[in-house]
């Protein structure tokens, strides 16, 4: 295994060893204890479908960014893989652009930038063509002989899902998946792993198929499935935050906390995205994978050890405790809403039905609110309540605790009947940190409670810069580490949560479909929701 040069640092700080390998501190003391950072082996990363928006705006900067702080080796190499018609340097040009546009450290430093530029490739060709490859196969070769990749290949599909069975296969075909027993016998040949964007499937068959379609070429620990919120800062803060701390994880049951919401909030409408989002809606794109990752990692038992497969040993144990829905469980415990015309951050927004290739009658939801039961003996008799939707008045990712109220209603002898309960708000974006509220005694005469916050905030907390959550996940895949991806048992599980909402939606038992006025937290059926169990939405 090759040595490379860890990133500067003051001399006082000791070389840490990992069989053989140099490990770089951790920048960021969020991270030590879970897990070093360590700098990936030599390896070549093929983009296939290279010309898309998702490496303009994500994979290009990201990549940079860990060159920038001495993440990858000298001779990591980046192929851009698709059918426009581009050379090398225009390739280039092109996630230059995309740095300086959309990086969180722009523009480019022209020194990092050229190191980075050397190893910086553009393969034309069709990905359905078994040529391209063929061809593809020899520049990799030229590239392991010329820069010392080392056969070690990432191959990150940028592309629709639909396209994944078919470019796997393909994979295959050119010899170029490098599975099972093809790796043991050839120890020089490296490892190969792929990548795949959400989402996984588009219900419970499609999922199956799709996994199906992936394990057949590739195995299991060779495929990362990505889903960028399990590479935030405050996701993976979860684990530390729980079972770092002897003051919360004795509280964290059904014990001490009343319920639990997620919310996933986005400020924007389909952004262009009709024909893709009119097929989908909030369920799909958001609660299968978001919502509910973070519903696992929040419900999880401590794991033996924080490993990979002991996590999501866990995360797949909370989501099989989940409670399966009856068709009139949907329509009274899942509400779906669409919304109207309306004003977001002082923005005029059209109605969805007006969106560009968006059906005129079309009933896809852009906003769900669900509650969810989990039958284990931590979370018995707990609601989670789940919301996902477009066109909100605030871009917010957080889970909000509400603990149980005092058992004693101590104040109200003195003229305060009721105190507010506890509540921990975790963000995961934004503004990454966690807040905990509770009540305090006004200063003076006399006896007046008031709701009081303690907030911690990553970026003002340890005066970093909080690396993107891709720039996790990249170094993650090329490490081998799989702790922040998704496992094929897992994707399968949560669309067997999922399924019922769909088919009571496609049977028309689901509930009608609410609007609700753009700007809005969504329609006044999502209130009456919690508010049926006695409780209410946290404004975030």
């Amino acid at each position: 295994m090759a040595t490379t040069t860890a990133p500067s640092r003051s001399s006082t700080e000791p070389d840490l060893q990992r069989g053989g390998e140099r490990v770089a501190p951790s920048p960021n003391p969020l991270r030590e204890g879970l897990r070093h950072e360590r700098i990936p082996e030599p390896c070549t990363m093929v983009i296939c479908g290279a010309t898309g928006d998702l490496t303009e705006r994500k994979l290009g900067p990201a990549l940079y960014n860990l060159m920038l702080g001495g993440f990858l080796p000298p001779e990591f190499t980046v192929v851009g893989f698709a059918r426009r018609e581009l050379t090398n340097e225009q390739f280039s040009a092109h996630l230059l652009e995309g740095v300086n546009k959309y990086s969180r450290n722009k523009p480019a430093k022209a020194s990092i930038w050229d190191s980075f530029a050397r190893g910086i490739e553009y393969h034309r060709g069709d990905l359905d063509d078994p040529t391209a490859y063929a061809e593809l196969g020899k520049r990799l070769d030229r590239i392991d002989r010329d820069r010392g990749t080392a056969g070690n290949r990432l191959f990150y599909l940028a592309v629709p899902p639909s396209l994944y069975p078919d470019i796997v296969q393909q994979l295959h075909d050119a010899g170029l998946a490098a599975t099972g027993s093809a790796r043991s016998s050839d120890a020089k040949r490296g490892w190969t792993r792929v990548i795949i964007e959400k989402p996984f499937g588009y219900d419970l068959a499609s999922a199956r198929t799709l996994n199906h379609a992936i394990g057949r070429v590739f195995d299991e620990d060779q495929v990362y499935r990505i889903d960028h919120y399990l590479g935030k800062e405050t996701v993976q803060n979860l684990a530390v935050f729980r079972f770092g701390n002897g003051l919360f994880e004795p509280i964290w049951n059904r014990r001490y906390i009343d319920s639990v919401q997620i919310t996933v909030a986005e400020t924007v409408g389909v952004e262009g995205r009709g024909e893709f989002y009119d097929a989908t809606g909030a369920l799909r794109d958001i609660v299968q994978n978001h919502c509910l990752q973070l519903l696992a990692i929040f419900g999880m038992e401590p794991p033996v050890e924080v490993k990979a497969q002991d996590l999501r040993d866990e995360k797949l144990k909370v989501l099989r405790a989940v409670r399966p829905q009856t068709p009139e469980e949907v329509e009274q415990q899942v509400i779906r809403g669409q919304y109207v015309a309306g004003w977001v951050e002082g923005e005029k927004v059209h109605s969805y039905r007006d969106e560009p290739e968006v059906a005129p009658d079309s009933e896809t939801e852009t906003y769900v609110a669900l509650k969810l039961s989990i039958d284990s003996w931590r979370w018995a008799g707990v609601p989670f309540y789940l919301r996902a939707g477009k066109a909100l008045p605030s871009r917010v990712t957080e889970i909000a605790v509400q603990f149980k109220r005092a058992p004693l209603a101590l104040f109200a002898r003195a003229g305060v009947p009721t105190v507010d309960p506890n509540v921990l708000a975790i963000r995961v974006q934004p503004d990454e940190g966690i807040l905990l509220r509770f009540g305090a005694k006004v200063p003076g005469q006399g006896l007046q409670i008031r709701t009081v916050n303690m907030d911690f905030r990553y970026g003002s907390s340890f005066a970093v810069d909080v690396p993107e959550a891709y720039e996790t996940l990249l170094c993650d895949a090329m490490l081998g580490d799989p702790s922040l991806f998704t496992r094929n048992d897992e994707v399968e599980r949560a669309w067997e949560i999922l399924q019922p909402m769909l088919d009571a939606w496609a049977s028309g038992d689901g509930g009608p479909l609410h609007f609700y006025g753009a700007g809005s937290w969504g329609p006044p059926a999502a209130d009456e929701l919690l508010e049926r169990d006695g409780r209410v939405w946290r404004k975030p």
